[in-house]
């Protein structure tokens, strides 16, 4: 069974995140959102949001009213963690009985969700911050009622502007999902820092360290990618491509890799991560 969402679609936060799907939604000739379906949801539009709305004619409301959210059959909640539980109540009284609900916060679960908007299909994903240009990855999970009506796709339609949509089949692992891609682009940039850093204390000038830090961080990940769509390598197999035996990048790795080195660290850095979700998810606020 397949519910076609062909009503209108709103987006409950227009920032960073909501401003990058909203772009590639009207950037799409196939698959996109008409300027004419869509509604921005926020009581202060500014910045690349703004002026979305202003080039392509999006309506743009402060709340969602009960007449308006008649025509919306899809909701995107885009709204950081913190402000999500003053913005369900006014939500839930308004949308429709069928109305697809699809949340992008970190750490607030179906129930959460459910709880507000009884018996309507959900899907909750988890993006990350290269989704802002495109380059993102996403790790979804939908609810019984939006399997039921066959939802999954038309989500992931609307969530892969900002890059591949990964689902779960349970919701548990969605902490462990945070903690590698969620939060995971904070430890690139710490990683192309820290090499920066070090450059410069070895006797670089500091733009010079940076540039090459940032250039080999980019660089890297985009060989990685490479190997990883034709096949031809993975991770380990491109770090043991690299590494000379007795050279210098052997030195630099028997260092990282040694008794609480950098897999140690990242392990305990996506457990860290991974609990705080769960903390995030049960209501903790500390």
């Amino acid at each position: 069974m397949t519910s076609e969402r062909n009503g209108r679609l709103a987006l409950v936060g227009v920032g960073r995140m909501g401003a990058a799907m909203a772009t590639g939604w009207l950037r799409k000739s196939r698959g996109g959102v008409p300027a004419d379906r869509l509604i921005f949801i926020d009581p202060g539009l500014e910045g690349p949001a703004a002026d979305l709305a202003r080039e392509h004619g999006v309506t743009h409301l402060a709340s969602l009213d009960a007449k308006t959210a008649k025509s919306v059959d899809t909701l995107i909640l885009a709204v950081k963690p913190q402000v999500m539980e003053k913005v369900l109540p006014a939500l839930s009284e308004v949308v429709r009985e069928d109305t697809l609900i699809i949340s992008v916060a970190a750490g607030i679960g179906l129930r959460t969700f459910e709880k507000a908007f009884p018996g309507r299909p959900i899907v909750r994903n988890m993006p990350n911050v290269p989704g802002a240009i495109g380059k993102g990855i996403n790790v979804a999970i939908a609810n019984a009622r939006a399997d039921e009506l066959g939802l999954r796709k038309q989500a992931e339609t609307l969530l892969k502007v900002t890059g591949p949509v990964e689902w779960l089949e349970e919701e548990r692992l969605m902490g462990a999902a945070t903690g590698v891609s969620g939060s995971g682009p904070a430890y690139v940039f710490l990683m192309a820092e820290a090499l920066a850093r070090a450059g410069e204390a070895e006797g670089l000038p500091a733009d010079l360290a940076e540039r090459l830090a940032v250039a080999t961080v980019a660089g890297a990940g985009a060989m990685l990618e490479k190997s990883l769509k034709d096949g031809s390598a993975n991770a380990a197999e491109l770090r043991r491509s690299v590494t000379s035996p007795k050279g210098t990048t052997q030195a630099a790795l028997d260092v990282l890799m040694g008794e609480g080195g950098l897999p140690s660290l990242i392990h305990k850095a996506v457990a860290a991560a991974e609990k705080r979700s769960r903390e995030l998810g049960s209501g903790e606020k500390k």
